[in-house]
């Protein structure tokens, strides 16, 4: 996905942060975390039905005499207070990283890398080699390298940038723009060098973020995609379960989303209608006591949900992109 040659400009250190805490994992309420909650992850080696290695992240080597073999990964990581475990047959690193060497090919991106290695993974957890603790993508299927570019294409041709401005107090808080080159991801700019470029704010976000997507579409070219919000509101969507939540915020301008690429657009609509459907099954509940309408009108969403696909977007990935953002961030104590 990234260029071999790619450049990263425009941020300070405390932009940076900004951009990388926007992805912290949280609670769905927007409640802080228990800060007394587990922390760190357990990792265990196993050979022939017996324990032979047991490592915390966070304090380091762990004895091994007092556990009764075999336990699984969730009781392992409750036991030493963990919030994750993986538990390994001995070999199993071993066999995954031969492998990956054998499939590697010069001219390989990060994408390719990285799924191949996630693909390894995935089957060496099929055979019971490996397991963990808790399984968060459990059921998202692993894209295969050329449905990440057909996905990439769709949303963002070569030559276009994604971009991502937050905005906080009146002013740009953070903000990352991704240009896409022949060989992927050819530059990474930041909000340092931008900043200056966008004139007078008014202090109203939803007109101010126009002079953000033209400085930065002077630095690095057109824009595919962009996504514009308050700090609050965009953490908050990231977590949200509820369906429609993020169509819903669009539609009042709690997040903006300009340019709009067809393939992102169909699977807000389907989240939309999700929404209406649920909203109008409530209140068939309350007027059908008997169900006849309800079941209808629950059949028709059925044929019609599986002849649109969810999106074509999500018919080429395999999954709901807005959907696995929420599986990797939400966070329960």
């Amino acid at each position: 996905m990234l260029s071999p040659h790619v450049r990263f400009e425009g941020f300070t250190a405390t932009d940076w942060v900004r951009v990388l805490s926007l992805f912290r994992p949280r609670r769905t309420t927007g409640e802080l975390r228990d800060p007394n909650r587990p922390r760190g992850g357990v990792i265990a080696i196993h050979d022939h039905g017996r324990l032979r290695k047991l490592l915390h992240t966070n304090v380091g080597r762990l004895g091994t005499g007092d556990i009764t073999w075999p336990m699984t990964a969730e009781e392992l990581a409750k036991r030493h207070e963990a919030s994750f475990c993986i538990v390994l047959e001995s070999g199993t690193l071993e066999r995954i990283m031969e492998r990956f060497a054998s499939r590697a090919r010069k001219g390989d991106d990060l994408a390719t890398q990285t799924l191949t290695l996630f693909s390894l993974a995935q089957a060496e957890l099929a055979a019971g080699r490996l397991s963990a603790w808790p399984l968060r993508l459990r059921g998202v299927p692993i894209p295969t390298p050329g449905m990440v570019r057909t996905s990439l294409d769709a949303v963002c041709p070569i030559g276009k940038a994604l971009v991502l401005g937050i905005f906080e107090g009146g002013e740009l808080w953070t903000s990352v723009a991704l240009r896409r080159g022949q060989d992927g991801i050819s530059l990474i700019l930041g909000p340092d060098e931008i900043r200056g470029d966008m004139g007078l704010l008014s202090g109203d976000w939803r007109r101010d973020y126009r002079h953000l997507s033209h400085a930065i579409e002077d630095r690095v070219g057109p824009i595919a995609f962009g996504c514009y919000a308050e700090t609050a509101s965009f953490r908050a969507l990231e977590v949200d379960p509820s369906p429609g939540a993020w169509a819903r915020a669009a539609f009042v301008r709690d997040i903006i989303l300009s340019p709009l690429p067809a393939p992102m657009a169909i699977p807000l609509g389907i989240d939309a209608s999700r929404a209406a459907f649920l909203a109008m099954r409530k209140v068939m509940e309350r007027v059908d006591s008997n169900g006849v309408v309800a079941g209808s009108i629950e059949r028709l969403w059925d044929r019609a949900a599986k002849s649109a696909q969810h999106g074509e977007l999500e018919e080429m990935l395999g999954f709901h992109p807005l959907e696995l953002l929420r599986k990797l961030l939400v966070r329960e104590d």
